[in-house]
């Protein structure tokens, strides 16, 4: 497929040629689905806990006779039942990470970043650097673009300039190509990726 590459005032400098295999794969909402439940899966900090029977404070004594109170049978006040006791099958710390094949994790960034071309929400600039690490510059040039919510993806590690001044606006996000991946690139409305950026993510996937 044939794309404009425009530069940071919003231009059209050239195109280039993208490979369909990436960019016009089939849109898999089934996959897509399982590839973000897998990353969010792995992003927890499962160090949620409650305690147990055992673990609360109390008397371990008998806290009335077994018969002739006319009351049901106990023999603790830890018991889960009465309050300040334990919780029952409560939560307690593990990793919710579980495996997902690395052809399906593949086959969900094909999908990723075709729904985005097939959407009209790819970019594709010709560099990604700034002169300063400005804010200020770096909101001028996103209303040139008419970008709002966007995630920029560059080959290598970000130019100095660009990531200082993109870091403090909310709605942009700033990732190498190695890290791109299906939930941040579908969580922003815009995906801009640097025309280097684009080759290799071709490379990566074809």
């Amino acid at each position: 497929m044939q794309v404009e590459i425009k530069n940071l005032q919003g231009e059209v400098v050239g195109s280039t040629e993208l490979s369909d295999a990436v960019f016009a794969a089939p849109v898999r909402r089934d996959v897509l689905h399982r590839v973000v439940t897998w990353q969010l899966a792995k992003r927890r900090a499962g160090t949620h806990k409650v305690k147990s029977r055992g673990e609360v404070s109390g008397s371990t004594a008998k806290i009335y006779r077994q018969k002739g109170t006319g009351r049901a049978r106990h023999g603790s006040k830890r018991a889960n039942i009465f309050r300040g006791g334990g919780r029952a099958f409560g939560p307690t710390p593990r990793d919710h990470g579980f495996d997902l094949n690395k052809k399906v994790r593949r086959m969900g960034l094909r999908a990723a970043l075709s729904a985005k071309a097939a959407a009209g929400e790819l970019i594709i600039l010709d560099e990604a650097t700034l002169a300063e690490p400005r804010t200020k510059l770096m909101g001028e040039i996103l209303a040139k673009l008419g970008l709002g919510s966007a995630l920029f993806v560059v080959a290598g590690e970000p130019e100095r300039n660009f990531a200082l001044a993109s870091r403090n606006l909310p709605t942009i996000d700033l990732l190498s190509q190695e890290g791109a991946n299906v939930y941040d690139i579908l969580r922003r409305d815009i995906l801009v990726l640097t025309q280097d950026a684009a080759k290799l993510l071709e490379e990566r996937l074809q």
